[in-house]
């Protein structure tokens, strides 16, 4: 049985087509958000995607992918626009470059809604804060989460979709502003601070007493994961693996995070305890660790890690 506590994940769902080092293409779902969301179902989590799907072919394949995983739909909002295809260039290190198009696609369009009274944690991040109007929706509802609420932000930033870096950084700040948890990567913090070091430039996302986020997780490849608090650092070695490739692994980690955390009964006022913290660190880590082994996004069911 799923754990019986909503989590919504917000953001968009989409295509990624892989072209890899051989000239070989191929199309899998993908998405931050979206494999957030199968991520956590995958793990036993109660989840429901909030998100924009297409009546395209692309549009049902990603419904059905949802579906397969018994990720609640019911807040899908469906249209007639095309559906987002991310085009992931792969290096001959499994590490992706992206584009990403059409602007006007199905992800785009979210608005006009509300986070159900039952839940528990909110998940936002990647291209959910970047395209418009589901960028305002997004932060809206992050704006007006009631105290309750564990928020969770991924920016997974994807500078080629920031056509407005200004307003991008005005939005994230409000966000972070309500985060309790965030997880940035290397690359982001360089985007977000360039020219500081990644540690300075993690501690700038903390707030100040509960203005902001409570933790900062810093992921860089195979480094050591940084858990980054007001009361200090905890490193944590990340484990030895053959990778396949690195798509969806972030997303992996963090829903891994988001899963133990929530699944140990543990919320807010729990961000404090260190100990609690590392170990649902370690169990992210698993998670990522399963799903760069895998070609595509491919999270592990929970049954798997055991």
């Amino acid at each position: 049985m799923p754990d019986q506590r909503l989590i919504v994940v917000a953001g968009e769902s989409l295509i990624d087509r892989l072209v890899r080092p051989d000239g070989d293409v191929g199309e899998h779902p993908g998405g931050g958000p979206f494999n957030t969301a199968r991520a956590l179902a995958r793990l036993g989590c109660r989840v429901a995607f909030l998100g924009g799907l297409s009546t395209d072919e692309h549009g049902r394949l990603l419904r059905d992918a949802l579906e397969t995983d018994l990720v609640d739909l019911s807040l899908v909002q469906t249209s007639d626009s095309p559906t987002l295809v991310a085009t992931a260039t792969l290096d001959d290190a499994g590490q992706a470059t992206y584009r990403f198009d059409p602007q006007a696609s199905a992800a785009a369009g979210l608005a006009g809604t509300k986070l159900p009274l039952d839940t528990a944690a909110f998940h936002v991040g990647t291209l959910g804060l970047v395209l418009e109007p589901a960028a305002a929706t997004i932060a809206g509802l992050v704006a007006a989460a009631p105290p309750g609420i564990l928020v969770m932000v991924d920016p997974n930033i994807r500078p080629a979709t920031i056509a407005e870096p200004t307003t991008y950084r005005s939005r994230l700040a409000a966000i972070l502003a309500r985060a309790d948890v965030v997880k940035v990567s290397r690359d982001d913090v360089a985007w977000l601070d360039p020219g500081s070091p990644p540690v300075t430039a993690t501690r700038r996302l903390l707030g100040h007493g509960r203005t902001g986020p409570a933790i900062v997780l810093l992921t860089d490849g195979a480094e050591p994961v940084l858990v980054v608090g007001s009361s200090g650092i905890d490193e944590l070695p990340v484990p030895a693996v053959r990778v396949v490739d690195t798509i969806g692994a972030g997303d992996a980690f963090g829903a891994g995070f988001l899963a133990d955390w929530t699944r140990s009964g543990r919320g807010r006022d729990e961000l404090e305890d260190r100990a609690a913290v590392r170990e649902s660190v370690r169990f992210a880590m698993r998670v990522a660790a399963w799903t760069v082994g895998r070609a595509g996004a491919d999270p592990p069911m929970l049954a798997s890690l055991a």
